[in-house]
């Protein structure tokens, strides 16, 4: 991704203060900058600038926000945003103004990569219409660049949340409020210092940022009103559940006055809360960010949410930021209704707010309440419905899910950490895949991991990331990932290009075979996590088998990544590597049937040595090929039997693959009544489905987002037969339902299908993009080939035993 292309912008900064090279300073740094610029005609004028910062920045042109980034990068990618801002050109004066924030060290967000030096730069030439050079605003020692003083901003200690750095606390007397706007009096700041060349013009040197367009759309910002007041008190006025915020404009707060109200916004999201006061001087507002109301934690530690919105002997429990205000906001009566603003400089994940405001010596007035909200720009383009009504918000709260962790890279969880994670990131991708057949964010991702490939040959876990981490088996996912874009896209280019990196994957787990062949223990550092199920709670999500010598999962896992990198080798002409790996997969499979498959239990164990057993291994038993055909289907049967011993169980992390091993022994059916699950968490009044059921932490994780795949995929039944959908299979799978009906994204377009059973009568209705061959199955077995799905009508006889299930036969 190297560009070759000239820059005439600098690298700039303000000029150095005494405290910024403070030794052992881990404070993050603010600054602020602004350049006016002269149009004589602005219908004969365009202007497109590209600009970015070292950490993150935010841009205005007089007054009105037009871009904010960098996009997530990495010290070896460092992303800019190409803005056109033609239409908003003013005749006469205008005003660039950025605010960027630089952190060092681990300050701030994990996520966001950031070098030992802050900077901002902005390329760009005003042109006319014919594209002649106006004027060069590029960034240079004529842009004013002001620095933010001591105690203006500092981070509050993070210890609710993980990884994206504690509360702001925030000294408004210290900030250029409404510096942004166009006559914001700037006359006495000083001129931007440059602290670097864009590259280095000799010898091939490289500078702190690698600079790479922006391969993602900016995110989607939509400025949205809390729903309703959960509860509040003001002096002698009270709120109660189901008053509308709207009641809050205008407030006004006598000296030494307190406010404090909790607010709703319907379901879990992200983005920036925004308070508007005006005057107040010295008063103190804090916010308060919580996924639901709790019940004070257990004796251990443990949380307690039951139902999310239920007030009723719980609190709202989650971390703050903290503002003080300048008291510059006029007053509301005045000529100029200008609000002094709060809003965090990060962005939030949150379902519920509580503000707080304490008046100090003077008036504060409460102008408004807001959010704003901000995201990936999914289009949601793909449906479902069915004759069970209890699959219906399944639906709607997985889309939620999945847009809550959708920003500049996938995410696990908007509140505690945002960092994005090989499992989770696999799962992510093909739900957008299925939902939109948008593959943007998903390729950034691939590359993402790819970028984070240690010498020894292994990828880190979390990435891009300040703090590095290794689980080995979240590696075969990215390789699985590929596998998957691959089987939806069809993209050779993109599948040679990562070769390499599955070449190093799979040749760090082929180091680490010992004498029983199987992948041996996981070196001591890295973290040998598979899932959040209660049985491994005491080893942190970790069967106890790989405390003393090999995991059997891992080596299933390894199995299963090397025949589908052996696909993807022998799709793009490497055949002699595909066949190598094929190999090496049938010599893994040989040693955990020799090793690890009880006789007497008919299972296969969590290691050689260990009388343990878990779903994981047995499944992964399957998805590798290790058993096939009525074997396996008997060994799904003997995992789901209830009358047998215990074993570790999936959870929401590995139900993808559960649900996946059923549909190949041809089981699939019996996950209609795993949903109940999910039900449950509808009946909590959860938005978004839980991380684990193991310690309750986030209330939005998105690998429980299942219901967006197998919908599709499985109930209307739409896959791809060929890579990038060059043929489409459709085999539904009926189930206790009578009629089903929605559509599913591909490459070509969306595949609509709708499906209805009367008596014994199944029909299907058809519509797909045309000129693609399709197969389709139908439930009795009855396999039917046809060269183009375009209104197509098919009807067969298909019999069941029961139609009855809990309401599931509603017509």
């Amino acid at each position: 991704m190297e560009e070759n292309r000239k820059w005439q912008a600098k690298w700039i900064w303000p000029q150095a203060s005494s405290q910024e090279n403070a030794a052992g300073s881990n404070e993050p740094q603010i600054a602020c900058f602004r350049r006016s610029f002269h149009v004589s005609d602005k219908n004969n004028a365009r202007l497109t600038v590209s600009v970015s910062a070292d950490s993150r920045y935010r841009l205005w042109l007089n007054g009105e926000a037009v871009s904010s980034g960098p996009c997530k990068g990495d010290m070896n990618i460092h992303y800019y945003e190409v803005v056109d801002v033609t239409d908003k050109l003013l005749d006469g004066r205008n005003v660039w103004a950025a605010q960027v924030i630089h952190y060092r060290g681990h300050s701030g967000p994990a996520s966001v990569w950031r070098s030992d030096m802050g900077s901002f730069l902005l390329d760009g030439c005003l042109e006319n219409n014919v594209g002649n050079r106006l004027e060069d605003i590029s960034t240079d020692g004529r842009w004013q660049a002001l620095r933010l003083e001591a105690g203006a901003f500092a981070f509050e200690k993070e210890t609710f949340t993980l990884f994206i750095g504690g509360g702001e606390r925030v000294d408004g007397a210290k900030l250029p409020i409404g510096f942004e706007n166009k006559d914001f009096p700037d006359g006495h700041w000083p001129a931007a210092v440059v602290v670097s060349d864009v590259l280095d013009p000799m010898y091939g040197q490289l500078t702190r940022w690698q600079l790479t367009e922006r391969t993602i759309p900016p995110m989607r910002e939509t400025v949205r009103a809390f729903t309703r007041i959960m509860q509040g008190k003001c002096g002698e006025r009270s709120w109660v559940e189901g008053e509308s915020p709207e009641s809050l404009a205008g407030l006004v707060l006598l000296a030494g006055g307190r406010l404090t109200v909790e607010l709703d916004t319907s379901r879990m999201t992200s983005g920036f809360p925004r308070v508007a006061f005006y005057g107040g001087k010295g008063a103190r507002a804090s916010i308060l960010y919580a996924e639901c109301y709790e019940l004070p934690p257990g004796a251990d530690g443990s949380r307690r949410k039951g139902i999310r919105d239920q007030m009723e002997g719980k609190a709202l429990y989650g971390f703050e930021d903290h503002y003080t205000l300048a008291g510059s906001g006029n007053e509301p009566l005045s000529s100029a209704e200008v609000a002094e603003v709060y809003e965090p400089l990060h962005r939030r994940g949150f379902r519920f707010i509580r503000l707080t405001l304490q008046a100090a010596d003077e008036p504060v007035v409460l102008a408004g309440v807001d959010y704003r909200q901000s995201g990936y720009p999914l289009q949601e383009l793909a449906g479902f419905d069915s004759s069970d009504a209890t699959l219906r918000p399944l639906w709607e709260i997985s889309l939620n899910t999945l847009r809550g962790c959708m920003h500049e890279t996938y995410e696990d969880t908007p509140y505690y950490e945002q960092m994005q994670y090989e499992l989770d990131s696999r799962l992510q991708a093909l739900f957008t895949y299925s939902v939109s057949g948008d593959d943007r964010l998903a390729r950034k991702t691939i590359r993402d991991f790819h970028s984070s490939l240690l010498p020894g040959g292994m990828l880190q876990s979390r990435y891009p990331s300040v703090s590095r981490q290794v689980i080995p088996g979240f590696a075969l996912f990215w390789l699985m990932m590929v596998y998957d874009h691959y089987s939806h896209f069809g993209d050779p280019a993109l599948v040679k290009r990562y070769r390499p990196g599955m070449d190093a994957v799979l040749g760090w787990f082929e180091d680490r075979r010992d004498e029983s062949g199987l992948v041996g223990q996981i070196p001591e550092g890295y973290w040998s996590f598979v899932d959040w199920t209660m049985e491994w709670k005491d080893n942190a999500g970790a069967p106890q088998a790989g405390r003393s010598g090999p995991m059997t999962v891992y080596s299933l896992m390894y199995a299963d990544a090397l025949v589908k990198a052996a696909e993807l080798n022998e799709w793009t002409g490497r055949k002699d590597t595909g066949a190598e790996y094929r190999v090496r997969a049938e010599t893994i499979r040989e040693a955990v049937r020799l090793h690890c498959w009880s006789g007497e239990r008919k299972l296969f164990r969590d290691g050689p040595s260990v009388e343990a057993y878990s779903q994981h291994a047995q499944l992964w038993a399957v998805l590798s090929g290790t058993v096939e055909g009525a074997e396996a289907r008997e060994l799904m049967e003997r995992m789901l039997d209830r009358n047998a011993a215990a074993m570790a169980k999936v959870s929401s992390a590995m139900s993808y693959y559960l649900f996946r091993t059923l549909a190949k022994t041809g089981l699939y059916e019996k996950t209609f009544e795993l949903w109940d699950t999910w039900r449950e968490q509808v009946d909590l009044h959860l938005t978004a489905w839980v991380e684990d059921p193991v310690s309750e932490r986030s209330d939005c994780h998105a690998w429980g987002a299942l219901p967006l795949y197998e919908f599709p995929a499985e109930i209307l039944g739409v896959k791809p037969l060929k890579p990038g959908f060059a043929a489409i299979e459709i085999s539904p799978v009926v189930g206790p339902l009578r009629w089903a009906k929605g559509s599913a994204s591909t490459p070509h377009g969306l595949v609509e299908v709708e499906w209805r059973l009367e008596a014994d009568q199944f029909t299907i209705r058809i519509n797909a993009p045309a000129g693609i061959p399709a197969t389709i199955r139908m439930p009795g077995g009855e396999i039917r080939h046809v060269e183009d799905a375009r209104s197509l009508e098919l009807a067969c006889t298909y019999k069941r035993a029961d139609l009855d299930r809990n309401g599931a036969d509603e017509q």
